[in-house]
């Protein structure tokens, strides 16, 4: 261990001793593909003893572990420098830099503050969480036990889940509504996203809602209006339909969430139709453009492998989708929902209505330029809209 590491180390002690750290981060990797891609450790009184919060912060999900000054220290021994290159120690009147360079030569660098700083001992701040397990309906609902803690075998799912309502808010908070908010989830199923969408809207963003969850397996909607009942939930409600039968008076947002095959078509061709200001899809099961492909018997050194050929399907019959949406003046976007580990249906298409003047004939040669390279004669959503 290098003269300047051991010196900086010291310095951690005496703050510890002296009770004057307030932070310290531990970043720059020493090398570019290890998983853990920083450290962030703070004081925490527990049980009336001092203790320090490890968070671990790896490429996919964090850590935290408490140490004792004892344990604090020989952690910050492994870490520096053969994990991390640059340490941070922010005490109560300085911050104490350590920079270890790529041939190990290390620096220390020392700035005072004009101002003290204050120590935070509260240990698991309480965040203000977009959803919380707590919630009735969510041990109703199957996720979680009576004391609001998520089963072991709802953890991916609720992860899911709550993806889901940081994207949603992230689309919905900037709009502007006139009143009430009319929203219809096609293909709700087991209703575990349309009640995050009403703890998001009703909870955290303050909005009147009006949220429809279509589903047409009887006994589905029969349990969850029990539970919304049970729980006296406001502008919630199921309701008894196929997809392509749901025909809404009024329609602001629309989301169709894993509706298989056409069925993601019929929810877009019902929000277009209605008008919807947002319309928010994770299409599922693109058979129809892939038995296109494979009639039309074009191929080419991508399409002829039979799993190249599931993915192009999807690519196009999405990227169709999003072309109508455009041609019917929204701003399309396609995002990531959630990781490939947890689910393969993971990707979101987003329609923002815009008052840019729609039907741009540019769009439809887009659309059949792609219909003719891969020998579809017709996407489903074509034939459900006005398309000329």
């Amino acid at each position: 261990m290098s003269e300047n590491i051991e010196k900086y180390l010291s310095f951690v002690s005496e703050t510890v001793a002296q009770s004057t750290l307030v932070k310290m981060t531990l970043s720059k990797p020493a090398q570019k593909r290890d998983d853990l891609r920083n450290i962030y450790v703070k004081p925490v009184l527990i049980k009336e003893k001092r203790l320090f919060a490890f968070t671990y912060h790896y490429e996919r999900r964090d850590e935290v572990k408490n140490y004792d000054a004892a344990q604090m220290l020989d952690v910050l021994k492994e870490m520096l420098p053969n994990r991390f290159l640059n340490a941070v120690l922010f005490t109560v009147d300085s911050d104490i830099t350590l920079l270890v360079s790529s041939k190990g030569k290390t620096t220390i660098q020392t700035k005072k503050m004009q101002e003290c700083r204050e120590q935070n001992l509260e240990h698991d701040k309480q965040k203000a969480r977009l959803i919380n397990p707590a919630n009735p309906w969510w041990y109703q609902l199957g996720l979680t036990t009576r004391e609001g803690k998520i089963t072991a075998d709802m953890q991916h799912k609720f992860k899911q889940i709550y993806k889901y309502a940081e994207i949603v808010e992230s689309l919905i908070k900037p709009m502007k509504f006139g009143g009430t908010v009319h929203i219809a989830d096609m293909g709700a199923g087991k209703g575990y996203l349309t009640f995050a969408l009403h703890e998001l809207l009703t909870q955290r963003l303050n909005l009147d809602v009006d949220i429809k969850g279509v589903e047409i397996r009887p006994d589905l909607v029969l349990k969850i209006n029990e539970i919304i009942k049970a729980d006296n939930l406001k502008g919630l409600e199921f309701v008894e339909s196929s997809i392509d039968a749901y025909h809404p008076e009024k329609l602001d947002v629309l989301i169709a969430l894993h509706a298989c095959n056409t069925a993601t078509d019929d929810a877009i061709a019902s929000g277009i139709k209605a008008g919807a200001e947002l319309i928010v899809c994770a299409p599922c099961c693109h058979k129809q453009i892939r038995q296109e492909m494979e009639r039309s018997g074009k191929v080419d050194a991508i399409t002829r492998y039979g799993i190249f050929l599931e993915r192009q399907a999807v690519m196009i019959t999405d990227t169709i989708r999003a072309l109508i949406l455009e041609y019917f003046g929204y701003k399309t976007q396609v995002m990531e929902f959630i990781e490939m580990e947890h689910t393969p249906k993971n990707v979101l298409l987003v329609g923002k209505k815009m008052s840019r003047k729609p039907k741009d004939s540019t769009i439809l040669q887009q659309i059949a330029e792609l219909k003719t390279r891969y020998g579809i004669s017709r996407h489903y959503l074509e034939a459900l809209l006005p398309m000329q």
